[in-house]
């Protein structure tokens, strides 16, 4: 989630609602500066016995941190503590129980992406080396109660915590027991965007079945694929979904703007510390009338982290945040971007994922949205089909769009390779989910601490 390290009111004061809309349409790019941001996410435990480490015990989360200023990164602090780190390859943040972010440069190619990532991994585990600390690919603690888990100190965790558990049964889950892969992309223009958001909305279930990767919960399987992304379901959800009005004739940065509005605050942030703003408006902060800093109005700063407290399946800011997949191991780091990569950023692909989609119904998008995380690829589509069916299409699509950005490493190979995870499970058959209930029932004889060293980094 966002950090931020800025003490002081820095950004325009809002004087209008146009300047919310506008701080969308400030997020246009031609195509010659679209960018890929890739955010990943992976547990952090002690090889001695699992347990997640605390941020202040000897060689924990602190340490961590602080290690890694020997590799360049520059620590920012909160209220005295190290939370988060910033250099060349972006930022590293923490999440609410610990879970390890890496959220990556703006970068050119996937090529310089999936190398920013190893730069990262071979950090992280040299540290890890040295500490007696793994780092764990997957979309959910697999053996961890909510009580066994630590707290980080960010005040916006804690606000957070205290409000979850008021509007939804799984908000606390989200925080304290995921972790996700994401990807960051750019648009030209608002139709560009719409396109874009409606494309990622309507195969963000197939995102979530490819990479479906949390199937225990508790030392036993939870009946589920992503488990993760069940746990959405029930998050809150003024906050999170499908977002129909995106598929309705005039949507545009307007209509995001008014979902926006809507959505509840968490937090303003003022002279580096967060007050709690949990459940007020928005709408009322516009108009001096916050209850908790009346009379004051906001600025763009307060609007961009408001529009971070928004968790739908697909994100807009002045980019749009693919959120739909679970944690995993290095190779589909990778992948996730060059799914969406290949989908977004070429004309003919985006037009060919749009037909294949355009003609779902809200409810038959919603019905796949509640099925997949149960059933992965076999999800119901339109037409009495499963997800499965369209998914190699769905990866030609994005084949043929990487091929055509022609985007070359040093030995000559296109992008196309990062898509090959992702082939895997589509010639197989099975998502990553089912693979590790396939060894938990049988090499592993029931034992899933055995996961540790199989999705270990």
């Amino acid at each position: 989630m966002t950090t931020r390290s800025d003490t002081i009111k820095t950004s325009p004061l809002i004087e209008s609602r146009d300047q919310l809309v506008a701080s969308f349409a400030s997020g246009e790019k031609p195509p010659e500066r679209w960018r890929i941001g890739t955010e990943h996410e992976k547990f952090v435990y002690a090889d001695s016995d699992h347990h997640a480490p605390s941020y202040t015990e000897k060689g924990g989360i602190r340490d961590l941190l602080d290690a890694l200023q020997a590799y360049g990164w520059t620590p920012v602090e909160e209220n005295g503590n190290v939370i988060a780190m910033t250099g060349s390859d972006g930022s590293i943040s923490l999440e609410p129980a610990g879970q390890f972010e890496l959220s990556g440069a703006p970068l050119e190619t996937l090529h310089q992406t999936c190398a920013e990532t190893g730069r990262h991994l071979e950090q992280v585990k040299a540290i890890g080396e040295k500490f007696g600390i793994g780092f764990l690919g997957l979309g959910m603690w697999p053996d961890k109660t909510r009580a066994e888990l630590p707290i980080m100190p960010k005040g916006r965790y804690a606000i957070m915590l205290r409000h979850m558990p008021r509007v939804g049964t799984m908000g606390l889950d989200m925080m304290l027991r995921t972790c996700t892969i994401q990807v960051n992309l750019d648009y030209q223009s608002e139709a560009d965007m719409v396109q874009k958001f409606r494309v990622g909305l309507a195969l963000q279930p197939l995102a979530t079945a490819l990479f479906a990767n949390s199937p225990f919960t508790e030392g036993k399987p939870n009946g589920m694929l992503s488990y993760r992304s069940h746990i959405w379901s029930d998050t809150d959800p003024a906050r999170t979904g499908m977002l129909p009005f995106v598929f309705e004739d005039g949507f545009g940065y307007d209509r995001y703007t008014e979902y926006a509005l809507d959505v509840p605050m968490y937090f303003v942030y003022r002279e580096g510390r967060y007050i709690d703003a949990a459940g007020l408006s928005f709408r009322d902060f516009l108009e001096g009338k916050l209850s908790v800093l009346p009379g004051e109005t906001p600025t763009l700063d307060d609007w961009n982290d408001h529009l971070s407290t928004a968790f739908p399946e697909v994100r807009l800011k002045t980019f749009l945040e693919m959120r739909g997949a679970d944690g995993g191991p290095w190779g589909r780091i990778c992948a996730l971007p060059a799914l969406w990569v290949g989908l977004l950023y070429d004309a003919q692909a985006l037009d060919a994922a749009w037909d294949l989609v355009k003609h779902w119904t809200i409810e038959e998008r919603q019905a796949l949205r509640d099925s997949v995380p149960k059933l992965g690829l076999d999800a119901p589509i339109a037409g009495g089909r499963k997800l499965r069916d369209i998914a190699g299409e769905v990866l030609d699509i994005a084949h043929a769009g990487l091929a055509t950005r022609a985007r070359l490493d040093t030995s000559g190979n296109n992008e196309t390779g990062f898509l090959d995870p992702l082939r895997e499970v589509v010639r197989s058959g099975k998502v990553p989910a089912e693979v590790l209930l396939e060894k938990y029932h049988g090499v592993w004889g029931g034992d899933v601490s055995k996961v540790y060293d199989a999705l270990r980094f």
